[in-house]
């Protein structure tokens, strides 16, 4: 017999599948408790809104994420290789999950408080994706010629800065090769959704280089 929490913990299972198999518009309250076994009521008993489920889903999304950030990076020692390690798996992520990344960062779930009892904002999942982002470009900027850092109190705010900038240029390069735009204006292959292709990485390295400028040797 299911506990309160197996079947909180079953919906979310479906909805993890629904959303890798079919996308993001599967994800219908009714679809995910008939795939889960109970009536098309139930999920109210643990999550009070529509998108308080769909919040919980995409939080798995962010803990996957996380999981595949801390292995590309584990051994991994200079900083630089660090952030080029997590802006692939970024990309990657996007590719290959495309459905849970575009629920993960869905506006209308990020921005809303309607989610169950004791659980945090879905938007708070993003932060330690981006303080990682900061922490890094900000020991970048130590490495690199003292002339070119900032210094004294607008370091830490300039370091946030690059990264929110960076991060943005990530996002644009996933989606825009998701849709085949660059592709087409680089005259690349078309999207398989694997990731590692060759200009796909340049890409990256490129994205890297404009805002921390280019790797030392």
């Amino acid at each position: 017999m299911d506990t309160e929490g197996s079947l909180r913990e079953r919906l979310v299972d479906v909805g993890v599948d629904l959303v890798l198999t079919e996308g993001s518009a599967s994800l219908g309250l009714r679809e995910i408790a008939r795939r889960a076994g109970v009536s098309h009521g139930a999920p109210r008993r643990y999550f009070p809104t529509h998108h308080a489920l769909l919040s919980a889903i995409a939080r798995r999304g962010f803990e996957d994420l996380a999981a595949r950030v801390g292995a590309a990076i584990a051994g991994t020692a200079s900083p630089r290789a660090q952030l080029q390690a997590v802006a692939q798996v970024y990309v990657g992520y996007a590719l290959e999950r495309r459905g849970m990344f575009e629920l993960m960062f869905r506006h209308d779930l990020l921005d809303s408080d309607q989610h169950a009892s004791g659980e945090r904002r879905l938007r708070e999942s993003t932060i330690p994706l981006f303080e990682g982002i900061v922490a890094l470009v900000a020991r970048c900027r130590t490495e690199q010629d003292p002339a070119r850092r900032p210094a004294g109190s607008d370091a830490p705010a300039q370091a946030a800065v690059t990264a929110a900038a960076l991060w943005s240029n990530l996002h644009g390069i996933a989606q825009l090769w998701a849709w085949g735009s660059l592709q087409l204006t680089l005259g690349a292959p078309e999207p398989d959704g694997a990731p590692g292709r060759d200009p796909l990485d340049r890409l990256v390295t490129a994205a890297l280089d404009a805002h921390l400028g280019p790797a030392g040797p």
